[in-house]
């Protein structure tokens, strides 16, 4: 096969102030084609395999956090749409990898990439056969975040009662897990979109389940969604209690903000809310997969075709995978299969 000189490629056509659009008059997203530059001094040219889909990436494109305010460098428009993802070595110029390699790279939505060696990561092979997509979530950053969120953040404890909001999702679902057999949590409480062994949000009775279920003594809420269920886990904390808030799904597509009828618990109870980026915490990612691989030999930590959702797609239908984080359509962690 002759190497290629052009690549496909998904660029941000309009921001959207709201749900993002894949047609019409103004699509979020448009698909390009761009020449490939040549390869020169230690650097790959990467094919790319499989793409992390995240909520995290609608605030890159949004126009809903001010200039400034934002963690990372925002997308402009007409730049490639940002992902993490894992590609396959075409060509290279480096030692550090050789044709025919698989390593992590953040290139983006493009069937191609020439990327510079320090911008990837060798993979590892895994215990037990597990595909090489875990890296993408229970063994890559989403397990960082589940870890770091919950252990370091929330600082739980051995007998602590813990809830999770979006535990169905990929963050979740570990911080379910971690709660339970790492950490040893006297009880733990998932909050998702289906009765599978969570309380439901959608059911009319979610905030006497919710009651009812945390005794109003709940020291750590790991939340992924902010808005409503943040206010109203807010009277059900005990006496100093701790909020990891890792993600507001709920507000991503420009919803009205939920004023916080609930606030002055915050107060009276001496709740510690604390906002956290798991970019501040990549210097422990050896440590913290070290301790999830051997969590997984003992037992303890189920990380299975199970714990992600993987779609094969082809490379014109990346965004509408991708929406499916926001229409409740995966279970752990959604990968699209190129």
């Amino acid at each position: 096969m002759a190497t290629p000189t052009q690549t496909k490629c998904w660029v941000l056509a309009n921001k959207p102030t709201k749900n993002p659009t894949l047609e019409g008059a103004q699509p979020t997203f448009t698909l390009k084609t761009e020449n490939l530059p040549p390869l020169t001094a230690n650097q790959l040219l990467v094919k790319t395999l499989y793409l992390s889909n995240d909520p995290a990436q609608r605030t890159w494109v949004g126009a809903n956090v001010p200039e400034g305010r934002l963690y990372t460098k925002p997308i402009d428009v007409g730049q490639v749409m940002g992902a993490r993802g894992i590609g396959e070595v075409i060509e290279s110029t480096s030692a550090k990898a050789q044709k025919g390699d698989h390593v992590l790279i953040s290139a983006g939505w493009t069937e191609y990439a020439v990327v510079g060696e320090d911008q990837v990561s060798a993979i590892e092979s895994l215990p037990g056969g597990l595909s090489e997509t875990h890296y993408l979530g229970a063994l890559g950053g989403t397990g960082l975040t589940a870890y770091y969120g919950l252990l370091v953040q929330g600082e739980a404890k051995r007998g602590d009662k813990v809830v999770v909001s979006g535990a169905a999702g990929a963050t979740g679902s570990m911080v379910v897990q971690i709660a339970k057999h790492i950490l040893g949590a006297g009880s733990v409480i998932g909050i998702a979109g289906s009765d599978q062994k969570c309380l439901n949000y959608k059911s009319p009775s979610f905030a006497k389940d919710l009651r009812d279920a945390t005794d109003a003594n709940v020291d750590v809420y790991f939340d992924n969604v902010g808005g409503e269920i943040l206010d109203m886990m807010l009277p059900l904390m005990a006496l100093h209690g701790r909020i990891a808030a890792c993600g507001a799904i709920s507000a991503y597509n420009g919803e009205d903000a939920l004023p916080l009828k609930n606030w002055f618990q915050v107060i009276t109870m001496r709740l510690r809310i604390h906002g956290f980026i798991v970019l501040d915490y990549l210097n422990k990612a050896p440590e913290v997969r070290g301790v999830l691989k051997q969590a997984i030999a003992d037992g303890k930590l189920r990380v299975d075709e199970k714990s992600q959702t993987v779609v094969s797609s082809s490379f014109e239908d990346i965004p509408r995978v991708w929406m499916k984080l926001f229409e409740g359509g995966n279970t752990g962690k959604l990968v699209t299969r190129l």
